[in-house]
């Protein structure tokens, strides 16, 4: 399975890395932001998504829009402190899968990709 964590925090992908390896996911593909997200997407057999909503450059709203051009499918789930109803209802007409509210915890990231890939995780 390969999981691609698209943020431009640092930490943030660090800690999602370290929360996929401890249940077993190997391949873990990283991007600072939805533009290079876009490339290594499309680069890459990608399994599940994990984006950041707010990132320099493209955010997560307009990395979801260009994924959802050539993938209908591939579960995209936002990791966001965005909260308002607005954006949410925005995110959902583009496509979006779910969504991980920062600060998450591992259980809550465990929780999320099992919902979206049937795994033993």
């Amino acid at each position: 399975m390969n999981v691609l964590i698209v943020d431009d925090s640092e930490m943030t992908r660090m800690v999602a890395k370290k929360t996929l390896k401890a249940l077993g996911i190997e391949n873990i593909l990283e991007a600072e932001d939805g533009k290079v997200g876009v490339e290594v997407f499309n680069a890459n057999e990608v399994d599940v998504v994990f984006s950041d909503w707010n990132m320099p450059n493209m955010s997560g709203l307009e990395l979801l829009q260009e994924i959802r051009k050539t993938n209908k499918t591939v579960p995209v789930i936002m990791i966001t402190t965005e909260g308002s109803r607005g954006k949410v209802m925005e995110a959902i007409q583009h496509g979006v899968s779910d969504y991980l509210v920062k600060p998450f915890t591992p259980v809550a990231l465990r929780e999320k990709l099992s919902k979206w890939i049937k795994t033993t995780v």
